[in-house]
């Protein structure tokens, strides 16, 4: 992005290079790169600084793991760096799930701030991530963006506004105004409240280094496969079955909720699920006729497409905000698990 005409605010921490950097680690749907967008913006046209921002991903879908990059400076340090950022002012994980799949704490040092979007106190948070030492700030950005009818990446935004302490909120705030109010712009009262909620409701809190949790330095992993080691005939030796995964990851924090008491055993939401997540069992009926009924969902493999709940017309099913549920204590494991062992 170009050079802002004044600098009115002063990058109060650096690296060698003059750069600020933020890194954020998400999940496609959850806005990762708008907040990047928006950030550089902010600091570009709103507050004179020098700024870039990119993400990068694999396939463009909901759902698949993105990183977001922002690199911010005074306007007089020129920025020719595109590589991706390694040790981050502030990470910010916008999913805390991804900690099941994707190293989001690699590069993360002693005087980082990790914003991280839970439910969970810093402390339980902490044992959870295995978080080295530094700072670590929690705030439930799920819940705020569902109550103020946002996204969680505008919380996501207040807090880090928060945790850098030299990014100007009104700066910020100007330029959702631009972004949402051009398309969107009943959007934009929402969003601004979000904003403030994650601003103001983020807590901060300092942890000592610990041995127990080694740091994770950041690691450049070649590609997988590439033309020495692809098998012949470009065959796919991935499985593709997501019955064999866990899909919880790339969830964007809902799930579906099975009322047992209401359900008909039709098989309905069967037919809808796309990753085998219905399990069934054999029974007989009141008037003693053999027949299949639901058990219950295995949410290993339940990815929150939410497209049973959407099929289901007894109500049976209904969307669940994914952290206010113990989603190990509901699952009912899938009969095919044990065979998967073997």
């Amino acid at each position: 992005m170009g050079r802002g005409k004044t600098a009115q605010v002063a990058v109060t921490k650096k690296n060698q290079q003059g750069f600020f950097e933020i890194r954020m680690e998400s999940i496609g749907g959850l806005g990762a790169n708008v907040a990047g967008k928006i950030l550089a913006e902010a600091g570009v046209l709103g507050m004179g600084l020098n700024g870039s921002n990119f993400s990068s991903y694999g396939s463009e879908k909901k759902g698949s793991p993105v990183k977001a990059h922002v690199r911010l400076c005074e306007p007089e340090v020129p920025i020719r760096n595109n590589s991706p950022i390694e040790n981050p002012h502030i990470l910010a994980i916008f999913h805390e799930a991804l900690i099941k799949t994707v190293p989001v704490l690699q590069g993360v040092g002693p005087e980082s701030v990790v914003i991280l979007n839970t439910t969970k106190s810093s402390s339980e948070a902490r044992e959870m991530l295995k978080l080295h030492g530094g700072y670590l700030g929690c705030l439930d950005a799920m819940g705020i963006a569902m109550a103020e009818n946002s996204r969680a990446n505008i919380p996501m935004l207040g807090a880090i506004c928060k945790a850098s302490g030299f990014l100007d909120p009104d700066a910020l705030k100007g330029t959702i105004k631009n972004v949402f109010g051009r398309k969107y712009p009943q959007s934009v009262p929402g969003n601004l409240k979000a904003f403030d909620r994650g601003y103001h409701e983020v807590k901060i809190e300092h942890f000592p280094p610990e041995e127990r949790y080694p740091y994770q330095p950041f690691v450049r992993n070649p590609s997988r496969l590439g033309y020495l080691n692809q098998p012949m005939g470009g065959v796919v030796v991935s499985a593709g079955a997501s019955k064999e995964k866990d899909l919880s990851p790339s969830r964007t924090g809902f799930i579906p909720v099975l009322d047992l008491e209401t359900c008909t055993h039709c098989g309905e939401c069967d037919y809808a699920c796309p990753d085998y997540c219905f399990v069934w069992e054999k029974g007989v009926t009141k008037t003693g006729k053999e027949a299949i009924f639901l058990r219950g969902i295995d949410y290993q493999y339940c990815k929150g497409c939410l497209q049973c709940v959407w099929i289901c017309k007894p109500k049976a099913l209904s969307t669940g905000k994914e952290s206010d549920f113990d989603v190990e204590g509901i699952t009912v494991p899938h009969p095919f698990r044990e065979k998967l062992k073997k």
